[in-house]
């Protein structure tokens, strides 16, 4: 392999992380409803009357703050606090706690559920928030947004050894349909939600050491290692029931790569020797078993799904792949597989970690009208038609540019 130029992939970063921040501070913010543009278009047009999704509004929350606390730079500070604003005075919930999945263009609730996927992002902004400016309504928000997940959705039957379930109606009573998963299937617990609820708990301990915090962190860690990864591939069981009984799975590369490095993080932030030297094992044989899903350019396939769910890579004829290469599985690729060269050693994982974002440079960077296109196929052709959306955000690409910068800065002090 020709082993990366680490000080020039640095300055491409960073000059990467400057651009994407520039975009949202130029095209998100809804000068006339308050906010930001719950959908933009790849020729950066806004569609005022769309839908604004606590997720999207809680991702932007977070960047904005994760930037300017890393680079020191106070420019960030107003879009964060702007996404504050907005999540406290359209999306809270002061009547049952927590915040509300989707509002119209105006402001006004249009989906008040409790999805736990949107809990889990909004207290991940608020924590990050918290963290970057000192600003104590922001952690009390946060607070209670993690006491209504513990007091409605967290499983205390010690017999289902915990989790949270998947979502619940506006006042928690049981909810009619969940959006990640599916409900009439029984999926009441899934990896996606449960691997946000660890990072925002862990995002919430940072600033917050409470003793019934990181018990909750340890359990969710357990989860993974015992419950959410499989023991014989090394891949994350997808969907699960009350009892963790695999409900509908396959295999998500992306996730597979990002949960690899998020665990790793948690295990760090709550400094339990014996669960991080796991956690540091199954990181590593996480990060192998999603190289299967890389294809020779340098793309990472985006799911698979099929009855040969352990050795895709030698059938590719049977089951269903979904070759698109996801602006987000691409930005978790280059965190994930450098954090494995981390803890390794070995050269194909920095390698694939430097072709993921050679990968990005070539296909999913728009080079026209800025940020990144929502993903590619398998022979490049641009897919999707939004720079923002409800899941298109800053988040993925963003904290990859932080990630990575930092990780490589201590690559180079060594």
């Amino acid at each position: 392999m020709t082993t990366p130029d680490l000080r020039l992939w640095q300055r491409e970063l960073n000059q990467e992380l400057k651009d994407i921040l520039a975009y949202w501070q130029r095209y998100a913010p809804d000068p006339v409803n308050g906010g930001f543009y719950g959908i933009v278009g790849y020729d950066n047009q806004p569609r005022p009357n769309a839908e604004k999704g606590v997720v999207l509004n809680s991702r932007i929350l977070w960047t904005f703050s994760a930037a300017a606390r890393h680079t020191q730079h106070d420019e960030y500070l107003p879009t964060a606090e702007r996404a504050f604003e907005y999540l406290n005075a359209h999306f809270r919930d002061r009547e049952h706690g927590g915040v509300y999945w989707m509002l119209d263009a105006n402001g006004r609730p249009t989906d008040a559920s409790k999805q736990l996927y949107g809990q889990a992002f909004a207290l991940y902004g608020l924590s990050e928030y918290y963290h970057a400016t000192r600003h104590k309504p922001a952690l009390e928000f946060a607070q209670e947004v993690y006491r209504a997940m513990i007091e409605h959705a967290y499983d205390r039957d010690p017999a289902r050894k915990g989790g949270f379930t998947e979502a619940f109606a506006r006042d928690w009573t049981e909810a009619k349909s969940y959006v990640i998963a599916r409900k009439d299937n029984g999926e009441s617990k899934t990896m996606n939600t449960h691997l946000h609820i660890l990072e925002a708990f862990v995002s919430l301990l940072r600033v917050w050491p409470s003793a019934e915090l990181k018990t909750q962190v340890r359990g969710l860690i357990r989860n993974f290692l015992d419950q959410i990864i499989d023991p014989k591939t090394h891949r994350l069981i997808l969907f699960q029931g009350a009892n963790w009984e695999p409900r509908r799975t396959g295999i998500s590369y992306g996730h597979d790569i990002e949960a690899s490095w998020l665990l790793l993080e948690a295990a760090e932030v709550l400094g339990d020797k014996d669960l991080l030297a796991r956690v540091r094992k199954e990181s590593v044989l996480m990060a192998r078993a999603a190289l299967s899903g890389v294809d020779p350019d340098g793309g990472m396939n985006y799911e698979y799904e099929g009855s040969d769910e352990a050795k895709p890579q030698q059938s590719r004829t049977t089951g269903h792949w979904n070759n698109e290469r996801s602006w987000w599985v691409m930005a978790e690729a280059m965190v994930g597989f450098l954090n494995a060269y981390q803890l390794t050693k070995e050269p194909r994982f920095l390698e694939q970690s430097a072709r993921s974002w050679e990968f990005t440079k070539r296909h999913l960077l728009d080079t026209k009208n800025g940020e990144w296109f929502s993903g590619v196929d398998a022979t490049g052709k641009v897919l999707g038609n939004t720079k923002i959306s409800p899941w298109k955000c800053p988040y993925h690409n963003g904290r990859a540019c932080l990630e990575t910068m930092e990780r490589i800065g201590k690559l180079l002090d060594r």
